[in-house]
């Protein structure tokens, strides 16, 4: 199993419409390397859903239910999209600020690409970060 760790703005896409609609597809992503990743996940692998520029913060979990296929927002055939389903809420939230002053988080992906949209994480900064939520 892989882990990751997907923003979404939460004005535009929340974790709470992810539930209300129970299945979606992660569209409208245009960067190459966020492609790779979104390329590389496998059906069952979790991810982290984040809320980026209000709230800045993981909120809940999300399996990928459906691997790599065309997005269906590209009319150029050239993107992917990857479909995911609610898994759970995270106990409470985990926000950016807590991730960076964490030094077991340090060499997370997101932190030193920020700008990424869909990033890989280890198991252990997964495990790590659904610790921080719970406590």
């Amino acid at each position: 199993m892989n882990y990751w760790l997907m923003k979404s703005e939460p004005d535009v896409f929340s974790y709470d419409d992810l539930v209300a609609k129970g299945k979606a597809e992660w569209d409208g992503v245009r960067n190459h390397a966020a492609q790779g990743h979104m390329k590389a996940m496998r059906e069952g692998d979790l991810a982290f859903f984040y809320h980026s520029n209000i709230g800045v913060e993981a909120v809940g979990i999300m399996t990928i239910v459906e691997e790599a296929a065309p997005d269906s927002t590209d009319d150029t055939g050239k993107w992917i999209a990857v479909h995911v389903a609610p898994h759970q809420k995270l106990d409470r939230p985990v926000t950016l600020k807590a991730m960076k002053a964490d030094p077991a988080l340090a060499d997370m992906v997101m932190l030193r690409q920020s700008r990424l949209s869909v990033a890989p994480l280890t198991k252990a900064q997964f495990d790590h970060i659904i610790a921080m939520s719970k406590g």
